[in-house]
């Protein structure tokens, strides 16, 4: 086993983001000096973790040495200072998106996009922007041209994926904080396999970047990957200094955990595929500590969703395949070439065209599907299931060059319980609460009803009072 991390004594020491905010107000260390930290770490580790897409270092150190965003000293935003990563598949004025492939010519962009607007004025610093699957469509980043992107805890297994750079850099101390975002459990799952905290958000919650707004079932949804509770509710009531979606109950400042004593239903089987005796027996656990702590357990077979739901949501994920595959010379340029498109992103595409005549009672299907979730929130506060239903997987298993029958089967005996919220749109937030027999981490994952983002964060940081998880520089 090969742990890889970048804690050491320099000026991030093992801060995290509120941390450095701290110290940054007290003048301990400068946003120039944090800055000149993180991209020594980054040049440290990722020759093993492969996690960088595109490097900004120079421009990252200018906006550091002018403030970070001083531009706009009225609204200096709480994390001034913070040096971060932004995923590769947002636009950065000033860099190419290229989406976890090689495709077609990378190209800088105009102008940030949406969430990159409201990410930058939160004032962190982007070094640059991390590696994902292609597309963000495989929950393991293992491009055979690019480069798998490895775990940190042990670099012989997946990061997990799309966000996978952001968090394999969260996890080894490069930055306190990353951007992540997630389409059918991309903040979730590497945040479980990194052991991080990550919190799908609500629908509507942040902002979108021109192309997603446009999708018939809006289910990607932009958030972070970060250490610690405290971190992750500090970043969206920043957000949501900066722009609140009044149509959503306010996520606030959130600090601590809440009094209330919750109604939990526990779900340890998804409706489509069957979880591991070892991930099962890790969720029943949480659950017991659950129970510890006052809460009210109950066990649920399986969700209450129909059976249906896992075939359309493959079929709407393949549908954006096709979207991309047929429409990437009119997306990326005259460049694109489409014979350098993995074996997933190829397949999907194949698949969708297949069945397009059942597309549109897909979407009809998801559009809806939150009918049937609304009726368990009637009778409960929260939901637990596993992150994944089973353990991390070694870099292979998932590899995007196999036949696509493999590796799709694969990918949803895997992933079979984050995709629901995506369609849905509830949010959803994964804990490192427990680990794997292979010494890995391994999430549990807490839904809530629309809107209930704040239930979420305070359940997460009275757990993580309760059982606080380890950082990897405490295991290597």
């Amino acid at each position: 086993m090969q742990h890889v991390h970048a804690f050491g004594n320099d000026a991030l020491g093992d801060s995290d983001t509120v941390g450095l905010v701290e110290r940054l107000r007290s003048g301990e260390v400068s946003a120039a000096e944090l800055v000149e930290a993180a991209i020594s770490r980054a040049e440290a580790v990722n020759p093993q973790l492969n996690g960088l897409a595109y490097r900004a270092f120079d421009r990252a150190r200018e906006t550091a040495r002018q403030g970070a965003h001083g531009e706009d000293s009225r609204s200096p935003g709480f994390f001034r200072g913070v040096p971060t990563f932004i995923k590769d598949n947002v636009d950065v004025a000033g860099m190419p998106t290229m989406q976890g492939t090689d495709a077609w010519q990378p190209h800088p962009v105009a102008a940030d996009g949406d969430f990159a607007k409201l990410y930058l004025a939160t004032g962190l610093i982007a070094l640059g922007k991390t590696q994902l699957s292609e597309f963000g469509f495989s929950a393991s980043a293992e491009h055979p041209r690019i480069g798998a992107v490895r775990n940190p805890w042990n670099t012989d297994y997946s990061a997990g994926a799309s966000s996978s750079g952001s968090a394999a850099f969260v996890a080894t101390g490069v930055v306190p904080i990353a951007h992540a975002n997630d389409g059918g459990g991309s903040i979730r799952i590497p945040a479980a396999c990194n052991g991080l905290v990550g919190l799908k958000p609500s629908r509507g919650r942040l902002p979108l970047d021109k192309a997603l707004r446009a999708m018939p079932v809006r289910i990607v949804f932009n958030g972070v990957v970060t250490r610690s509770v405290r971190d992750t509710a500090a970043f969206y009531a920043d957000a949501e200094r900066i722009s609140r979606n009044t149509k959503l109950p306010p996520v606030g400042d959130v600090r601590k955990p809440g009094a209330k004593r919750l109604k939990v239903a526990v779900i340890t089987e998804s409706v489509s595929r069957p979880t591991s005796p070892e991930m099962r027996d890790l969720t029943l656990k949480t659950a017991a500590l659950l129970e510890e702590l006052g809460h009210y357990v109950e066990y649920l077979e399986r969700p209450p969703v129909p059976g249906h739901f896992p075939d359309d949501f493959l079929l709407y994920w393949a549908f954006l395949a096709t979207a991309l595959v047929r429409g990437g010379r009119q997306m990326f340029g005259p460049s694109f070439d489409r014979s350098r498109l993995d074996s997933l992103t190829l397949g999907l595409d194949r698949y969708a065209t297949r069945h397009l005549y059942r597309l549109p009672v897909a979407i009809t299907r998801l559009a809806t599907l939150r009918r049937h979730t609304a009726r368990m929130y009637r009778d409960y506060d929260v939901a637990l299931t596993p992150t994944l239903a089973h353990e991390t997987p070694q870099i292979g298993h998932l590899d995007p060059t196999a036949d696509y029958e493999q590796i799709i089967d694969r990918l949803m005996d895997w992933v079979s319980f984050t995709p629901l919220q995506n369609a849905t749109g509830e949010p959803a937030i994964s804990l490192p609460l427990a680990e794997s027999a292979a010494g890995l981490p391994a999430g549990m994952m807490f839904t809530a009803p629309l809107g209930q983002d704040a239930r979420l964060l305070e359940l997460a940081y009275e757990l993580e009072e309760a059982q606080p998880w380890p950082t990897i520089a405490g295991r290597a």
